[in-house]
């Protein structure tokens, strides 16, 4: 399937005036970044990536699609022979899925002719805010659960292919597994889920209902213990399932409360190994004030798929430097958005994560020109496509290894769950300015 239509009319539009003065061939360098983390948050995730990726190399116009264009009168015909032999034929770096990014970091690199570059801008924004988003509340509700896992179980409270996309990104910031089954068939994320409140109610009673999910399932299933009275369900899930009993759910009431009751409940019925999941409407809040409760894993839905507050990470698509003609070498100049609220930084930028001698993140370096890295510096920009041909794929075990390493070099207020500034400052350094 074709994804070049998942994107904006305008793109289009610029592209026919551009093949229309001679602009449309000029090098350009276009740049994805944050102006400013959403509010309180202390670093960024990046993730979608490797989706990107797959989304890149589906960017053509097939017949059905400029038929549709052409019809529409959104392009004319010279516009859609142009489009017709539409292949990106450019460079892209970026930050790789899982790193920390910061306000002002380039998160992605996009160098190409103005053409084939411009119409890329809501098929890359719309994939990297919205997974760029879930890894960021993700993570924070990592980090808040500590060393108890997470499930995803957002799927019914988004869109149906945005709940896929979503548990691919919650994973690679260190959730455990999803309920979503198309995530385990297109990514490989583990998967899991027993049974709802519908499958008790289906039943006579509560113990019908248990000793058939038991006889199916097995004795390590999960029973869900509070749909009706959650001591008695707690001692019948007990009696027949023995000690072995895998876990119970608890879906609401105070859950501090009711964790602790369940667990004093299950020990004095020799369950001492039988597992407590909570879920319910939970965040990173929730979550972390669970801390000291007697809970072995945490159920997430809907704040994790809508980022928890922020569903978007404000990433923008800004031309930051083009060549001053058609001709490839034709010298290159640094171009920027000088509006009040919007000032933009021209220039083809390189980064540095500078980090001390204890491996402790200290700033993020964003420089115009070549930079120079120190000896325990690192480079978050790598290569992702080179001149069209897909250069940066990776496996997601990559990616969530590489963020479990991003977030261990952030200062220790980074993971903090309060109001603060950004983890680490970016500063800018102009080494060197286009003609």
């Amino acid at each position: 399937m074709s994804t070049a239509l998942l994107t904006d009319q305008y793109e289009l539009t610029m592209l026919r005036a551009a093949l229309e003065n001679g602009t449309a061939d000029r090098r350009s360098v276009f740049e994805v970044f944050a102006r400013q983390l959403p509010p309180g948050r202390r670093y960024g995730v990046v993730a979608g990536i490797g989706r990107l990726l797959d989304s890149l190399e589906s960017f053509v116009f097939d017949d059905e699609t400029l038929a549709f264009l052409t019809s529409r009168g959104v392009v004319d015909a010279p516009t859609a022979e142009w489009l017709s032999k539409y292949r990106f034929g450019g460079d892209i770096w970026g930050y790789a899925e899982g790193d920390c990014y910061f306000p002002g970091s380039p998160v992605l690199v996009v160098e190409g002719t103005f053409a084939e570059a411009v119409v890329l801008e809501t098929l890359l924004l719309s994939v990297l805010n919205h997974d760029s988003a879930i890894a960021s509340a993700a993570a924070r509700m990592v980090r808040a659960a500590g060393s108890r896992p997470l499930i995803e179980m957002g799927s019914r409270r988004t869109h149906e292919l945005a709940a896929v996309a979503a548990a691919r990104a919650a994973y690679i910031a260190g959730f455990s597994t999803t309920s979503n089954l198309e995530a385990g068939r297109l990514y490989g994320v583990p998967t899991a889920g027993t049974a709802a409140h519908s499958f008790i109610l289906l039943h006579d009673n509560e113990r019908h209902a248990f000793q058939s999910q038991l006889a199916t399932l097995g004795a390590d299933t999960t029973l869900l213990v509070d749909t009706y009275d959650t001591e008695r369900a707690v001692r019948r899930a007990v009696e027949l399932a023995g000690p072995s009993l895998g876990a119970v759910r608890i879906d609401s009431g105070d859950l501090t409360v009711v964790a602790a009751q369940v667990r004093e409940l299950l020990d004095s019925l020799g369950a001492e190994q039988t597992r407590i999941v909570v879920t319910g409407d939970l965040d990173e809040y929730s979550i972390a004030a669970l801390a000291a409760a007697p809970v072995d894993a945490y159920g997430v839905g809907t704040s994790v798929v809508t980022g928890s507050g922020a569903p978007t990470a404000g990433l923008v698509y800004k031309l930051v430097a083009r060549g001053d003609s058609a001709d490839p070498d034709a010298p290159m100049r640094s171009v920027a958005k000088r509006s009040a609220e919007k000032q933009g930084r021209g220039g083809h930028k390189s980064v540095v994560r500078h980090i001390d001698g204890s491996g402790v993140a200290q700033a993020e370096i964003v420089t115009t020109g070549e930079s120079v890295p120190g000896p325990h510096d690192r480079t978050p920009l790598v290569p992702l496509v080179r001149e069209g041909g897909v250069v940066g794929r990776e496996p997601l075990a990559v990616a969530r290894a590489r963020h479990e390493r991003a977030l261990g070099e952030l200062p220790p207020t980074a993971l903090q769950l309060s109001r603060g500034d950004p983890a680490i400052p970016t500063e800018f350094v102009d080494t060197h300015v286009c003609p």
